[in-house]
């Protein structure tokens, strides 16, 4: 006994120079796994109720079968859960698996010799060539004892007489149980069995478990509406209040909108205050610009007195939820000369060489009035933690959605560092990326961590630039992590696209914004009151409330404000408005009108845009009927939900006439 114990370790060492796998009969190779960001560095997105389809290369040596099975669990589950994959085509397997709660979701891929199919596969052939399989069906028998120890209840009963019945028909002249086991080995009833109690030996699993990160719903669905809280006076020249903007909820909740964004609301610094439109000397009476935070009555966990208390604050959170919506703050990681930070931590920013702070510039642009934080700086463990302590604290206060505002001029490794620790504690936190910059810069933010990012949507006007970038956001790998946020215009940015004022332009950039995205949002009374007027030259508003407080008429309505209301109600009530990536163009004859369609279970819309705001456009309208199981010559009622009309249309191609002075757009939604 010692020497043969001897002798096995000899030969393990021997192995292990050899440098010899660790199972050798492992025979299954997985690869290519779609969805798959960066190697598994990354997780994808998803929202409760999303079906996530996995597909994977499976093969293996030789003409043996194969099984494959796709694993998932969320952090809840103590096991697996198991699918079958199927073969689709050229060894390329499928299979899904429905998220139905937030988390971080795992899913692998399995894989081995299906022996008991390679069996019957080749029980199918003699049988058909005419050959007798006597000695086949006394294998197939151990097969199905095996079976038979893996199943409980009915198909553990079900298997074992099977294999009887296998024996039987394996004796020479037993010719009436030689025919039924024959039949039974290849039938549909023990095809079911062998899938549903494989012999899994030698199996091969992928190499890495992929992440799921499951948002909580408002994460994939949100509506957004953007207000400056002093400037929610209904009285002129009076500094608005959180009181004044809980008068302003039920308006806000009739338009159907549901998260309520505020720019920031912390103290502001006075050195170096800006004046009205940017004037580098500001006017004694003047507010100043909120992106200067603080001052000597605190900074990012104060709140400005003129807007109200820190309980106000909280009631505003708590009056909003009640009228449905929540409220989002503003995250901007900079500071006023006046913020206790440049005072207790003047380590935290970078300094000139005659030892002065450096102010913010982005040439040829000077902002004086702020001090960029350095995350270069030697103590930078102690910046991420107080920056993180600032979210934990407007968590406390009820606050789950922040916007971040210039995200990408801070280190991506702090973002995902931050998002993921103070997550830990309020795992429905959504953090909205502000970035207009690099493509790959604002993908890695997405993948970091950001629940909703911002996008190029603002400066895509035309037919072909707004369907490549849809196509881009909905067909690349960008659909597994990157939710797009639509913004027609923001607090910063008014496009040239809308200096004009023209009307139907204001039209056509808010259905567009409302119905490619299911995340949208305004720049609240500017833009529903089609404020157009730039600061000469630059894609930017005169009279911009970034410097003023400005009044507005709370109680005017236009054709816009009409509209706002009810696609988000339309937006509620269809749920293909409430996903981005169920998106399919259609072909339409004309390089000005878009056509688009969404589908989300029986919910069927197309939308047609004439995104020509002067001109009457028309044209044939080629629908994808064979995806809505519509015959070619069958007719069936589309109903426009702006407006009521009816239509009947038969097969693929159909007459649409947009004229963008009555209306630029059809919301059609296809009934029969």
């Amino acid at each position: 006994m010692a020497t043969r114990t001897k002798l096995s370790r000899t030969a393990a060492a021997a192995y292990k120079l050899a440098n010899l796998p660790a199972d050798g009969r492992i025979r299954v190779v997985i690869e290519r796994v779609s969805p798959e960001l960066d190697g598994g560095r990354f997780p994808i997105k998803a929202v409760p109720g999303e079906v996530i389809a996995v597909e994977a290369d499976i093969f293996l040596d030789g003409h043996d079968k194969l099984a494959a099975r796709l694993l998932f669990k969320h952090p809840d589950d103590p096991d697996w859960t198991e699918v079958p994959m199927v073969f689709i085509n050229n060894d390329r397997w499928g299979a899904s698996f429905s998220v139905e709660k937030p988390g971080a979701y795992v899913y692998t891929i399995e894989g081995w010799v299906d022996h008991i199919a390679s069996w019957q596969h080749e029980v199918t052939l003699k049988v058909a060539a005419g050959q007798r399989i006597l000695s086949e069906l006394k294998a197939g028998a151990v097969y199905v004892e095996g079976m038979a120890q893996r199943a409980e209840g009915d198909d553990r009963s079900t298997l074992e007489w099977m294999a009887g019945l296998f024996r039987e028909g394996a004796e020479e002249y037993n010719e009436i149980q030689y025919n039924q086991a024959v039949e039974l080995a290849q039938s549909a009833q023990f095809t079911e069995l062998l899938n549903r109690y494989p012999e899994r030996n030698h199996p091969s699993r992928f190499e890495r478990e992929l992440v799921v990160d499951v948002d909580r719903p408002k994460a994939g669905f949100s509506t957004w509406y953007c207000l400056f809280p002093r400037s929610a006076s209904p009285e002129p020249g009076r500094h608005g209040t959180f009181r004044d903007v809980e008068k302003l909820l039920p308006r806000i909740e009739s338009m159907g909108f549901d998260v309520l964004y505020l720019p920031p609301i912390h103290p502001i610094g006075h050195a170096f205050r800006k004046g009205k439109n940017n004037n580098v000397v500001a006017e004694p009476d003047e507010p100043g610009v909120p992106y200067g935070i603080g001052s000597e009555l605190g900074g990012h966990t104060a709140i400005h007195p003129e807007l109200g208390t820190l309980d106000d604050f909280k009631h505003l959170i708590a009056i909003a939820k009640n009228h449905g919506m929540e409220v989002a703050m503003d995250l901007a990681i900079q500071v006023s000369p006046d913020h206790p930070w440049a005072k207790d931590h003047p380590e935290w920013f970078k300094k000139r060489p005659d030892g002065t702070i450096q102010y913010a510039e982005n040439p040829p642009k000077k902002y004086q009035d702020i001090y960029p934080v350095y995350f270069e700086t030697d103590d930078w463990q102690s910046l991420w933690l107080e920056l993180k302590e600032t979210m934990l604290t407007w968590a406390s206060w009820g606050v789950r959605i922040i916007r971040v505002d210039n995200p990408h001029t801070k280190p991506f490794q702090f973002w995902e560092w931050l998002i993921t620790e103070v997550k830990k504690q309020y795992p429905d936190l959504i953090f909205l990326a502000e970035a207009f910059t690099k493509p790959k810069v604002m993908q890695q933010l997405a993948k970091r961590g950001f629940a909703q990012s911002y996008t190029y949507f603002t400066w895509r006007n035309s037919k072909y630039e707004l369907e490549e970038y849809m196509n881009e956001l909905t067909r690349s790998e960008m659909r597994y992590y990157y939710r797009p946020n639509f913004w027609p215009t923001t607090h910063d940015i008014n496009p040239y696209s809308l200096q004009s004022g023209h009307e139907p332009q204001f039209l056509i950039r808010y259905l567009l914004a409302a119905t490619l995205s299911s995340n949208y949002g305004i720049y609240g009374p500017s833009f529903e009151l089609m404020e157009h007027l730039p600061f000469p030259g630059k894609e930017e508003y005169i009279d911009s409330e970034k410097y003023e407080i400005r009044y507005w008429d709370w109680n005017r309505t236009n054709r816009l404000t009409y509209l706002i209301g009810l696609v988000n109600r339309l937006r509620r009530e269809n749920p293909a408005l409430q996903t981005t990536n169920n998106l399919t163009f259609c072909r339409i004859d004309d390089d000005a009108l878009m056509a688009y369609l969404k589908v989300t279970g029986n919910n069927r819309l197309l939308m047609v845009i004439n995104t020509d705001a002067y001109n009457r456009r028309a044209g044939m309208v080629q629908v994808p009927i064979w995806q809505l199981g519509i015959a070619e010559g069958q007719d069936y009622v589309v109903h426009d939900l702006l407006t009521g009309a009816q239509y009947t249309w038969k097969g693929q191609w159909n007459y649409v006439e947009l004229d963008p002075y009555l209306l630029p757009m059809h919301l059609l939604k296809i009934e029969g």
